[in-house]
């Protein structure tokens, strides 16, 4: 779809449809007030009338609206006028995209952004707008034999914004809105693929062909053989149950205006499919483990947002692809493994084998000597039990770190919480027989697994996102959603704002 902004009358705007706002109750946007002008009181005159109040997600289609040059005008209800919020204003918008699709309309111009949502700028509406737009028309048909019918489609959208002073805002939350959206969108891809199709070796496909599109990126492919001689016995006996094979994918963004500039380093889990291994998981929703691998999708989607807007940043995302199946050769519960670190760790539970795989990829991250790490994963169910299917978990040794990530999540409407740290969870991993069991007991399950994760993380600033709630939804609107891209491109485009 093709965006654009631009600030012109609306009562000389020739179009497809024109889309304005109404406020509860029946109160007329700016730009609604002068089509009202314009047509003589028409539209106020249907307001009276009751045919549209104001909530939230009415609509009403007119057409031939008097001296009104396009060719149909949409209301939209948004709700009462110093009450809207970010998921409301989302709602607008996609609700608006409903309607119009129904209509036929190959373009569009769009007075919405001008709406007051709370605490927000016209860069915020206009990027919103746009990533809320991209999420309503996606859809994974790939493996669809008989795709769904699309009348024509919408491929035109004109925001027009109230000032020409805020050109420049809108020009650039373009950018941004677009760049974000491209990498919610492969990110999707990649975690609704199949895990027949999906495995590791896919994901190094994918990282390798971010290299092929962008001159600012290159992939390096780690093996099983080079793991094997750099002392990756922890990643490695997750994978050895599997007939596929691990591979770790390493993708360097490289845009700095300095290029001797410390990197951030994104680490993804990539449980292309995790049964539990010998610790197998309850049949029920298991087809949805293949969904194990969201964090490699989120970070895989950030490299390619982040080279969409160009951002002036080093960057290093890698992609710990892996597989835990139960075969006669899996590892078991009460194996020892000596991670790539030195320490070792006690297995109590092979279902815990996501910690297992980064602790191992953390600690191959030192070697880039990076100005800070974040890992992705969707690691325990205990985080949801926490925080549910809205909110990402959030666990760092730096508060610095964690306020940024905290920030940007509040800006990006992709939100996170923090989860606290401390000595009292280091003590239930403890293990009568290496330096670390890779469970912590019953309790406080998302907080332990943070916290075995920090102790391959001395050596540099660290966080970690648990996104085993955000990353897909369950049920009739099952799928990938895409986060966290949202919230660490916020974070990085922050990182560019922020003085060094």
């Amino acid at each position: 779809m093709e965006f654009s902004v631009k600030n012109g009358s609306v009562e000389k705007q020739r179009t497809a449809c024109l889309v304005v706002g109404v406020y509860e109750p029946r109160r007329l946007s700016q730009a609604a007030e002068q089509l009202d002008k314009l047509s003589d009181g028409y539209i106020s005159t249907l307001l009276k009338k009751g045919d549209l109040e104001g909530k939230v997600g009415q609509t009403l289609l007119l057409h031939h609206v008097p001296n009104v040059p396009a060719d149909r005008v949409l209301l939209v209800g948004c709700g009462k006028e110093r009450e809207l919020t970010e998921r409301q204003y989302k709602q607008v918008m996609q609700k608006m995209i409903q309607v119009i699709n129904d209509t036929g309309s190959t373009e569009i111009v769009c007075c919405l952004t001008e709406l007051h949502v709370k605490a927000r700028s016209i860069y915020w509406n206009v990027r919103f707008a746009v990533e809320a737009i991209q999420e309503v028309g996606y859809t994974y048909t790939d493996f669809k034999s008989v795709k769904p019918e699309v009348r024509r489609e919408l491929r035109k959208v004109a925001f027009n914004v109230p000032t020409r002073k805020d050109l420049t805002d809108a020009e650039l939350a373009l950018k941004h809105g677009k760049g974000i959206a491209a990498g919610v969108a492969v990110a999707k891809n990649v975690a609704n693929c199949p895990p027949n199709v999906c495995t590791p070796k896919y994901l190094a496909d994918c990282a390798k062909a971010l290299a092929k599109e962008y001159t600012n990126i290159s992939t390096t492919i780690i093996d099983e053989k080079e793991m094997k001689g750099l002392g990756m016995n922890s990643y490695l006996a997750v994978s050895q149950g599997s007939q596929n094979p691990a591979y770790m994918s390493i993708i360097e963004y490289k845009n700095h205006p300095n290029p001797n500039a410390k990197p951030i380093v994104l680490v993804g889990k990539g449980m292309t499919f995790d049964s539990g291994g010998i610790s197998i998981k309850p049949s029920e929703a298991m087809d949805e483990m293949k969904y194990d691998m969201g964090g490699a999708a989120g970070v895989y989607g950030t490299m390619k947002a982040i080279a969409e807007m160009e951002l002036p940043l080093n960057v290093i995302g890698v992609l710990a692809g892996c597989e835990n199946m139960p075969d006669g050769n899996a590892y078991r519960p009460g194996d020892i493994l000596t991670t790539m670190s030195g320490l070792t760790v006690e297995v109590l539970n092979t279902d815990a084998e996501g910690r297992l795989v980064l602790c191992d990829a953390l600690t191959y991250v030192e070697r880039f000597e990076p100005e800070l790490v974040i890992d992705v994963a969707t690691l325990t169910g205990a985080c949801v039990v926490a925080l549910g299917a809205h909110t990402t978990g959030l666990i760092s040794t730096s508060n610095a770190l964690a306020h940024d990530l905290l920030n940007a999540s509040e800006q990006a409407d992709d939100r996170a919480w923090r989860l606290p740290m401390g000595e009292e969870y280091q003590e239930q991993l403890k293990s009568n027989f290496a330096d670390l069991a890779n469970i912590g007991g019953r309790y406080g399950g998302a907080i332990t697994a943070g916290v075995f994760l920090s102790n391959f993380t001395k050596k540099y600033t660290w966080a970690h996102l648990d996104i085993a709630g955000t990353a897909w939804k369950s049920g009739a609107a099952k799928g990938a959603t895409g986060r966290p891209v949202p919230m660490l491109s916020q974070f990085l485009i922050e990182k560019v704002q922020k003085p060094s």
